[in-house]
């Protein structure tokens, strides 16, 4: 009787963190438009960042400073 209590305990709060992740989760997405604010981009910039995903070194983003995955968005 007692392992079926601390069982459905258990699941209990599985559930209410995943509940509760998920709201995060959702919270967070929506946020954010999720893009970048291209104003003041040349053509040439803005066609590499919608061609190949790059952004560009003048930003001062912490993907391109770093080195890793070249400053390209998708990390390719």
């Amino acid at each position: 009787m007692e392992k079926r209590i601390v069982l459905w305990t258990v699941i209990g709060v599985l559930f209410v963190v995943a509940l509760f992740l998920t709201f995060k989760a959702t919270a967070l997405s929506a946020g954010g438009s999720g893009k970048l604010d291209t104003t003041g981009w040349t053509e040439n910039e803005l066609m590499n960042y919608e061609m190949h995903g790059t952004v560009p070194a003048r930003l001062g983003t912490t993907m391109a400073s770093t080195g890793s995955s070249g400053g390209m968005v998708g990390g390719c």
